[in-house]
């Protein structure tokens, strides 16, 4: 768990730099797009000699900040092999990313944040400490749900939803049981609503195979839908 909460840090850190770079290029009427992994076209321009929208000065001062980016990417590419050579030491972690949705990174957290599965009654109290079910303000024998709690861990989070929003993307077109599924959950749901709630079953999967020491089953996973 050390490895992700450095790999947490070094995410901010990356992200307060490319957030610092675009901000200052924008000073200069530079407007780089929005996509972090697009920082490469800001760079190219703040080591472009050529470049006469920004002063020698300021191009100068803005190199710190991307010789500092290359640096913490650098560290980032480390820590993921890292993490690649634990999930291979790990069946749990095997086990678990063969759930669409589920990679390395988010294998790996999962293992090593749940200390032992029967700390949670089940699949929905695990999804619960994620911070992944609805808020419920129900009176007068009136259920009323609004959005997830957000309660958990936040970390977790932005590894189950957009693991989810990509396993929803890659379903498009195919027939098996589980891709049809997902598709007409799609056209029910708004596309982040299917992602947060295809995240909230994946929890549970991911509970309900490290407590049984069982194998990831896709026709069982559409049964319990």
């Amino acid at each position: 768990m050390v490895i992700h909460r450095v790999r947490e840090m070094l995410i901010r850190q990356r992200t307060q730099l490319i957030n610092g770079i675009r901000g200052h290029l924008a000073e200069f009427g530079i407007i780089g797009p929005d996509r972090s992994h697009k920082i490469g076209l800001l760079t190219t321009l703040i080591e472009d000699p050529n470049c006469d929208e920004l002063p020698a000065v300021a191009r100068h001062a803005l190199q710190y900040l991307v010789n500092q980016l290359r640096e913490i990417s650098a560290k980032l590419f480390k820590i993921g092999r890292d993490l690649i050579a634990v999930a291979r030491n790990s069946n749990a972690c095997r086990r678990l990313m063969s759930i669409p949705g589920v990679g390395v990174i988010t294998a790996t957290a999962l293992v090593s944040s749940m200390r032992e599965p029967t700390d949670f009654k089940s699949g929905r109290h695990f999804a619960a400490w994620l911070g992944l079910v609805p808020k419920q303000r129900s009176s007068g024998g009136r259920a009323r749900l609004f959005g997830i709690s957000k309660r958990g861990d936040r970390y977790l989070r932005t590894l189950m939803i957009p693991g989810a929003r990509a396993a929803l993307s890659r379903a498009g077109g195919k027939q098996d049981p589980r891709s049809l599924w997902l598709g007409k959950m799609r056209q029910r749901r708004h596309p982040n609503v299917a992602a947060v709630a295809l995240a909230n079953k994946n929890a549970r999967i991911v509970w309900a195979m490290l407590s049984g020491d069982t194998a990831y089953e896709p026709a069982l996973s559409v049964k319990a839908a």
